[in-house]
């Protein structure tokens, strides 16, 4: 089930197409707090954003530019402003489609479903992952966070595999050392703390300290 945060002025028309987005089965959350949406963006974790740009504060070219920063979630702006110059700047700083308003409904569920098809039929077919911002390349052995690309060794690549396959579940120490090395034979209990070691620290390097959380004699998780 895929989740939609939608960010919208008017509460009339965000809680109308909240209403059509559950009837398809998406799970939704409607925007509340206008001067901190990247902190509601994170907390959600969306996999989807339907974004207006006539906002309180900070308009819909701001919020979309800081999503950007942190994702390349797909992002839909949904607005009034039907000239050619809001839609190429809305196109140009990051957005994947627009909708102008008044909008037949069929044609923006439409919209959002091929765009969620094309986005996570491609993760599936070249093999990426996606949590809190971070995309992982398995093809490629490398993370994209914040438009930047760190390369992974081969074992920091399986741990955080592993890791983002389960994300938000604790994976146990025994499993992250099977996935290394596929057989009971070849474990050893203090490669994998070099190896968790160097990736933290990897991590942390490009701003994501916090990403691998541990717990003692449970295991870890992102």
């Amino acid at each position: 089930m895929y989740r939609i945060l939608i960010v919208e002025d008017d509460p009339a028309i965000a809680e109308a197409l909240a209403s059509h987005l559950l009837t398809w089965d998406y799970e939704v959350k409607i925007a509340e707090d206008f001067q901190h949406i990247t902190e509601e963006f994170i907390h959600y974790e969306p996999q989807l954003v339907l974004l207006d740009i006539s906002l309180p504060a900070y308009d819909g070219y701001y919020w979309c530019t800081k999503i950007r920063e942190l994702s390349g979630v797909p992002l839909i702006f949904v607005s009034s402003a039907d000239d050619r110059m809001s839609q190429v700047m809305a196109m140009n700083l990051g957005g994947d489609d627009f909708v102008e308003k008044p909008y037949d409904i069929q044609v923006l569920l439409a919209k959002i479903r091929a765009l969620l098809r094309r986005a996570y039929s491609l993760s599936k077919q070249g093999n990426l992952l996606e949590h809190g911002g971070v995309i992982l390349n398995a093809g490629e052995a490398s993370i994209l966070f914040r438009g930047e690309k760190t390369p992974l060794t081969r074992n920091e690549l399986r741990i955080l595999q592993t890791l983002m396959e389960n994300a938000g579940k604790f994976v146990s120490r025994d499993r992250l050392m099977l996935q290394l090395w596929e057989s009971d034979s070849f474990v050893d209990d203090n490669t994998l703390t070099v190896n968790m070691t160097r990736l933290r620290k990897k991590m942390g390097e490009i701003g994501l300290e916090d990403f691998i959380e541990t717990k003692k004699g449970v295991g870890y998780k992102v």
